[in-house]
């Protein structure tokens, strides 16, 4: 483990009977660069580091794990060239595995220096303020003492997985059954209750939104509010401290591997903390600002995020990083996947977004992470940043198109049907081009970023004032239908979670892997804010005194059934569209309210839809799916297609008057806004038999 840095960052070693430390940081622009070791009192002592290429390290002696250390760097103060040193400012270790606390916001922590008269961004000078007061401590990690894994991960392949969107704080700080100390950490996640109900729910994997040490914004802080999501990342080897060190983290994955869940990772590459020209200095800027960011000519930030700076993964020094810390986590963390926020930023290269950039050549070839689950947010905010379905062979994709879907179609959008039926297929017009199957598209109807699924059915307008941007961040269309009233509403209640239901029994049924929203399936509400990035509190941590325990036993009931089903986890589309022209394999084909064939006009409505999918084989028979869609308000009488029969699997809403058994031909009346799923089963042909 300690051989994963041979360059950068710090390892212990004992030589002659005497322990040793290394230390090793990247600055090709510095003119010089000290280590900086603090005692207990706080004290700092200062040691030159020895320069070697664009490397600078040293080794002492006596240096043992829990020792807080930082750097300070010199060299040119030249903005327009895109130099900022300041010796002046202590710096955290890019390759830092522990963070000790948090910094304390204040003007010596910025990075523009003395104001110049013209342009802030462009000051004359460093301010020259010594920071270290109020910057954190990195603090060394002895890896090769780390406890081993007790239990094998647990190996599902991609189209087998049920993935599990969670925040590890609003998770666990109301969590029945986790001990106080342990709520909002990685412990409450090993807890044996916690546990239960995830088995219970039947995931198969946990996607912990950002656990990578970050930092609030300033921006945030002088309004008294912090970031919550995380997606502001300053450390990308170290655990975010509030949450738990790196044994802590190991011992809830080991622990969750053991229940045969695996653990993936929302990792923020593309940017960091330190913002734009005016915001703070914790490493990069002060380390070698034009080596580590995408500036324009002249010196200004490229802000492909929309977070103030984008981090430069074409400078090789800049991707070993991102590459050291994957690994890192793959295998001192033991994690199962990454999910890339922003990833399109990761491809950008200097003529715009490319498959074949360093960053994805690098992924594609490394014997550790190519055999990992790679997850891509397929879009930035700068120019031509969207790029769903433009990723490299071994992504899947959050699925943007597929959410958009199915709260059109439940919504009652009219010519929605076309697209409904593209979307459940697995979305083949996006991600079969590049020689993936359905399991390339994530699929969800809510997740953190937007509404919750309650709110989804609650609200057509955001309600971000909390957030104190006067309600206008956030999304502003969220193809939201509130029933008629804006907010909570008693009498509305049990014709929102009905619709519900129908968009969680669609998520689950449709190709393609599933990914829930902790918090959906027991009917969270965040009182429609569409953007709780900054809410740490009770709007966001999950309520689980007010549980809807008959959702969550529902939705248990849909994993249950999915993972039973393994035509739902198909690694190739099923183009077969005919289940009668006796040809082996699967087949999908679709059919109007007659039990007709679809025919052109069909697909230009909101009406019922009828899907029948199986394995067809001429001498083992058929084993079916048939999948009864009406997104309308109205009952409607329906004709079913004329074979097969069908036992009922899972029905919406329990309406007794739904028969437990159908047959080809029969004709019966299907309720508004429900969707029912039958199963069948067709014995072969005598005359192939």
């Amino acid at each position: 483990m300690s051989d994963l840095h041979r360059q950068c960052g710090v390892w212990l070693f004992s030589e002659d009977g005497v322990s040793k430390a290394h230390f090793g940081v990247f600055s090709r622009h510095a003119s010089a660069v000290f280590l900086c070791l603090f005692d207990e009192e706080g004290r700092e002592f200062s040691y030159p580091m020895k320069r070697r290429g664009d490397f600078w390290s040293l080794t002492l002696d006596g240096i043992a794990e829990g020792q807080a250390y930082g750097y300070r760097a010199d060299g040119p103060w030249a903005p327009a060239a895109g130099h900022r040193f300041d010796p002046a400012k202590l710096l955290l270790d890019p390759y830092a595995l522990a963070i000790d606390g948090l910094p304390k916001l204040a003007v010596a922590q910025a990075a523009q220096g003395s104001a110049g008269p013209q342009d802030p961004h462009f000051a004359p000078t460093p301010d020259g303020e010594d920071n270290a007061a109020l910057m954190p401590r990195c603090r060394v990690v002895d890896v090769a003492a780390l406890p081993p894994f007790v239990h094998s991960k647990p190996g599902y392949t991609m189209e087998e997985s049920v993935i599990y969107e969670l925040h590890v704080k609003g998770f666990s700080m109301g969590f029945p059954g986790v001990a106080p100390a342990h709520r909002g950490r990685f412990a409450a996640l090993a807890a044996p209750d916690v546990i239960q109900y995830l088995k219970r729910l039947g995931v198969t994997a946990v996607e912990l939104m950002p656990c990578q040490q970050f930092f609030d914004e300033p921006f945030l802080h002088a309004k008294g509010l912090s970031n919550y999501w995380g997606y502001n990342s300053i450390g990308f080897f170290a655990p975010h401290n509030a949450y738990g060190d790196i044994r802590e983290f190991r011992a809830m994955v080991d622990a969750l591997h053991g229940a045969g869940i695996e653990v993936i990772l929302d990792v923020v590459y593309n940017h960091s903390a330190e913002g734009n020209a005016m915001g703070p200095v914790y490493s990069f800027k002060g380390l070698d600002n034009a080596c580590y960011y995408r500036l324009t000519d002249s010196g200004h930030y490229i802000n492909d995020t929309g977070c103030g700076n984008t981090l430069d993964l074409g400078q090789p020094r800049v991707l070993e990083l991102v590459m050291d810390s994957l690994r890192y986590w793959a295998q001192v963390g033991g994690v199962d996947g990454f999910r890339f926020d922003l990833a399109a930023c990761l491809g950008r290269m200097p003529h715009g977004f490319d498959t074949h950039s360093g960053f994805f050549a690098a992924l594609g070839q490394d014997p550790v992470l190519k055999a990992l689950k790679l997850i891509a947010e397929p879009w930035d905010v700068g120019p031509g940043g969207y790029r769903l379905g433009e990723f490299p062979a071994a992504f899947a994709e959050w699925n943007d198109k597929y959410r958009d879907a199915m709260r059109r179609l439940w919504r009652g959008d009219e010519q929605i049907l076309g697209e409904f039926a593209r979307r459940f297929h697995g979305s083949a017009d996006l991600f079969e081009p590049s020689h993936r199957g359905p399991w390339a598209s994530l699929n969800f109807i809510a997740s953190h970023d937007g509404f919750t699924l309650r709110d989804l059915l609650s609200y057509e307008q955001r309600h971000n004032l909390a957030n104190g941007e006067d309600n206008r961040d956030g999304h502003q269309e969220n193809l939201s239908h509130n029933f008629g009233v804006e907010g909570e509403a008693t009498e509305l209640v049990a014709a929102r979670k009905h619709k519900a239901r129908a968009m969680l029994v669609t998520l689950f049924f449709s190709f393609g892997i599933p990914m829930l929203r902790a918090g959906d399936e027991l009917w969270q509400t965040q009182q429609g804010n569409n953007n709780a990035y900054c809410q740490d509190n009770a709007l966001t941590w999950i309520d689980w005194e007010s549980a809807d325990t008959e959702l969550i036993d529902f939705v248990a009931g849909l994993i249950h059934i999915r993972r039973k089903l393994p035509l739902l986890a198909a690694t190739r589309y099923i183009h077969g569209n005919n289940p009668d022209d006796g040809r082996k394999g699967p087949f999908l084909a679709w059919f109007n309210e007659s039990g007709l064939p679809m025919a052109g006009t069909d697909w230009h409505r909101c009406g019922p839809l009828i899907a029948a999918l199986g394995e067809h084989h001429p001498l083992r028979g058929s084993e079916l799916l048939l999948i009864l869609i009406n997104p309308s308000q109205s009952a409607v009488d329906i004709s079913l297609p004329l074979f097969a029969v069908w036992e009922q699997l899972h029905s919406l809403c329990g309406n007794s008057d739904m028969p437990a058994r159908i047959e080809a031909g029969d004709t019966l009346t299907l309720p508004g806004v429900s969707i029912w799923i039958f199963h069948g089963h067709r014995d072969a042909d005598p005359g192939t038999q």
